[in-house]
């Protein structure tokens, strides 16, 4: 299947201003491989769109782009220190990400950090080192994202119960002492929404090619915005067995209960597409 073109975003986009929708994350991959995409995210500026992205791919033209469209917010992954980024990202990429930041800083831009938490890099990025050099170089947003082991192998990278409570324990006290700084936390802040906010009940996942899905981690679909306008997507059956259920609120290991729970999702998609 063909991914969607920039019209088709742009149509997307348009229909989610028309029905109240003011918050847009774009992520990969690399969403910002896709120039068109984010230009034509740039013309919605009803909507805001933070920007997962690597931040390797961040040129002169995007600043262009970020300085005119001041809806568009880049959240760049980073892991910590030096060490632990370029581990993880690729030599190199600490000191891209760096030089980014001063220059989004010196145009007076919001930008924000995405941190991936692992048992590797727990409390290094809760540290005030790390967080005093993101707010010195301006950043207004960091995200936590807890890691979701999609194999066995790498299931030792999911931070355990002591180390998630290390984690809240740790954003609870950045919380309280840098207040010119937001502090966000994945799945951890979903316990005061009552549970997973997935399958419309808080968001949803549409992937390059129309399909609408629960979340990123959990990429099953019964409905193609391509079809369908946002409002049945949000109706479709897998979305409403979803919320109806109690899947959504079941205690979880790692960072996505739809991914833990991914048996009980598929029974639920079978039951719901008629066979070929």
């Amino acid at each position: 299947m063909q991914q969607l073109t920039s019209e088709e975003w742009l149509e997307i986009f348009r229909e989610a201003d028309e029905i109240g929708i003011s918050y847009i994350l774009l992520a990969g991959g690399e969403p910002m491989i896709r120039r068109d995409i984010i230009e034509a995210a740039g013309k919605m500026q009803n909507i805001i769109f933070p920007i997962f992205t690597n931040g390797t791919y961040m040129d002169d033209a995007y600043f262009q782009l970020f300085d005119r469209c001041r809806n568009l917010i880049p959240v760049m992954s980073i892991e910590g220190g030096k060490e632990e980024t370029d581990t993880r990202r690729g030599k190199g990429v600490y000191e891209k990400l760096i030089a980014n930041m001063d220059m989004l800083h010196e145009k007076g831009l919001l930008f924000g950090a995405s941190v991936t938490v692992t048992t590797q890099n727990v409390n290094e990025v809760i540290s005030a080192e790390f967080i005093v050099t993101l707010a010195a170089r301006g950043c207004k947003l960091v995200v936590y994202v807890e890691f979701v082991p999609v194999t066995e192998e790498s299931r030792e990278l999911a931070p355990s119960e002591a180390e998630r409570m290390v984690l809240k324990e740790g954003i609870d006290g950045l919380r309280q002492k840098y207040d010119e700084m937001v502090f966000v936390s994945f799945p951890g802040d979903e316990k005061s929404s009552g549970g997973c906010i997935a399958a419309g009940r808080g968001f949803f996942h549409i992937n390059s090619h129309g399909g609408a899905e629960p979340c990123p981690f959990s990429p099953y679909s019964d409905i193609n915005v391509r079809d369908a306008s946002l409002r049945e997507a949000l109706k479709s059956d897998l979305f409403m067995a979803l919320r109806d259920g109690d899947v959504l609120a079941d205690d979880h290991v790692g960072g996505c209960v739809l991914y833990e729970k991914r048996n009980q999702v598929e029974e639920l998609l079978a039951e719901r597409t008629p066979p070929m």
